[in-house]
Formats: structure tokens, sequence, C-alpha cells
């Protein structure tokens, strides 16, 4: 059977299933409005999680929390579980696709036959919603292909069940109940910015690996790379910063982007026309996002120009930082005036 659902690119997993779920309640609301409502625009260096033996940088929350607080956030009633079993898991997902109900799944990327190679690494945060079953084989709406595919029961299981830093357990989540009312989307909107902004500047404290403060410690321990590393690891682990930035994660440049389309869409929502000039503000960041991954992309490939080095994207990084932290801090003022 196949569910009547619409299969629609994204530019992020979680926030192209979340749009994707929702629209096939009623809902149809843009891909930048769910992520910004989810108040999810971060940037974490954590150097005592690792992910493929390098420190976790990350520009989100936890999988599943961008669905999590958006559905929450508009009166959403869903449903979160997972499994320690197998069996159960691919029991449960037959039941709900039989029910005729569009299940979000989170999967490791490495098990995924239908994506390009260079996509296929152990990333195990990606998003994808099951829409479907014929035989032995799963019908999938995956948010970063540009078609329904499908996939055998046994390499879903496999992703479903992928080992490593933050193994998805199987993990299944879908929508139960639709708000009682109608939702407030210029109160809510105004409600989120609040909210990202206190996470981005004022949530961290003094702890220098979250919000503004990472950008200050990841620029001072770049330039060590080759020390910490040896040169060959040291270009690696830039490596798995541009992936989590620009191919799996989007964070970098990517999610910059898609919150200054959120404030450029929230600008009409509230009635707040500066917001379209800090939207502007925020693209001119993502610009710089863009620079220090392709400068840190030609350091690895060993065709760094001149003067472009691990001290310069350190620096690039720190610069990117202060930028950062005068929007948001202007940011913050603003929407607490209005």
């Amino acid at each position: 059977m196949e569910i009547a659902f619409e299969h629609r690119t994204a530019a992020h997993c979680e926030d192209g299933v979340t749009a994707n779920l929702l629209r096939f309640y009623g809902y149809d609301y843009s891909e930048p409005l769910i992520f910004g409502l989810s108040a999810s625009l971060y940037f974490v260096h954590l150097p005592f999680i690792k992910l493929a033996g390098f420190p976790v940088t990350s520009f989100r929350p936890l999988p599943g929390i961008i669905f999590a607080r958006v559905t929450r956030l508009l009166g959403f009633k869903i449903h979160k579980t997972i499994f320690f079993h197998k069996a159960n898991a691919a029991r449960k997902l037959d039941v709900l696709i039989g029910q005729g109900v569009p299940t979000g799944c989170v999967v490791g990327m490495y098990f995924l036959p239908y994506m390009p190679l260079e996509y296929r690494f152990h990333f195990n945060a990606h998003n994808i919603c099951v829409i479907g079953k014929e035989g032995d084989d799963y019908l999938v709406s995956d948010p970063i292909a540009t078609e329904k595919v499908t996939i055998s029961s046994r390499d879903l299981l496999r992703a479903r069940f992928s080992k490593g830093t933050y193994p998805p357990l199987g993990k299944l989540y879908w929508i139960k109940s639709l708000p009682a009312k109608e939702p407030d989307i210029k109160k809510l909107a105004h409600k989120s910015i609040v909210k990202n902004c206190y996470r981005m500047i004022h949530e961290p404290g003094p702890v220098p690996f979250v919000g503004v403060n990472a950008f200050k410690y990841l620029g001072n321990k770049i330039p060590q790379f080759p020390k910490i590393y040896g040169e060959r690891k040291a270009a690696l682990h830039l490596v798995q910063l541009i992936r989590m930035m620009e191919e799996i994660g989007t964070g970098g440049a990517g999610f910059r982007f898609l919150y200054a389309a959120f404030l450029q869409e929230a600008s009409e929502i509230t009635g707040i026309r500066e917001l379209n000039d800090f939207s502007l503000s925020l693209t001119d960041i993502g610009d710089q996002w863009r620079i220090f991954a392709s400068e840190a992309g030609r350091i690895y490939k060993n065709r760094s120009s001149e003067g472009v080095d691990y001290q310069t994207i350190g620096d690039r990084l720190k610069t990117i930082g202060r930028q950062e932290t005068v929007f948001f801090t202007d940011l913050d003022k603003l929407i607490k005036s209005k």
C-alpha cells in the first residue's frame, strides 16, 4: 500500500519531514517557518563527544527536537518511541503504515543504498518519512531526495539500528491529533525569535562550547589541529566540519540562510519591517560561512591560496562569531521592544 503523501524536497531533513507531515494533515507551512518556529539556529562544539574520531560540531539541537518543538508550539499531539528489539521496531512500523499513518524515522546515512556514495558515512541523525510498503520494500519520502525512493526492509532495519554516536535505536515518530484551535502564527513567530536569541547569547552563560561562546573556542582550536592530530587527521577534521555544515548538517551557511528566509517571512507575519534588515544581515553572515567552508576545503585538498591556512580560517570563524554576537544581541533588543 502507499499513503497519499506529497513528497517535497527540503534544505534540511528534519525540517523537511516535519513540513511534509504537517502538510499531510492540512497545515501548509514553509520550511523556513518550520525552522524558525523551532528556534533551533545554534552552534556548539563538544570536545567530549566524538563522531568519526573527532569532536562533534553541531549547528542544531539533538535529532527530534525540531519536530517536537514545532508540533508542541502549534498544538499537535505526537508520539515518539525507540526500540530495543528489531522485530518490535519492524512490526510497529508495519502497523502504522497499515493504518495509513505516515511515520518519521531516524536512520544512519551509511546504510541508505539510494544515497550517493559521498553522502554515505556514519551519521546517525538523518530523518526520513516512511509512506508505504509493497512486498518487502518500503516507500520513503526522504527530503533530500528529488523523488520518492524505495528501500528493502533489511536495509531500512540496518539504518534504523546503526551503531556509533547517537544511535537511532529504531526511533519512530508520528502525529496523533491536530491542534484544538488554529495556531496564532504571528504570536508564535515573535515568541520563537525571543527564544532563539536567548539560546544563542544568554543560555550558554560562561560555558565555552555552546552558543556564541563556541566560535572563539573552536576558532582558537583550529590553528592547533595539525599539532593535535597531525597533518592528515587535521585535514580530515576539516572535512567533517564541512560535511556537517554544507552537506549533511546543513548547519553553517545553510541554516543561516534558512533563518534569514524565516525572518523575511516573519516580517510579513508580524508586521515588524525591521526584520527584513536582519534577514539581509544574516544572509551576509551565511556568505561568510560559505567562504569558511570553501577555504577549509581548499586546505584539505592542498589547494589553498597563499595566506590561507589553519590560522586564517580559525580567525575567520572568530570574526563570524563576533558578527553573530552583534546580530543576535540587536535582534533580541528589537523583538523585545515590539
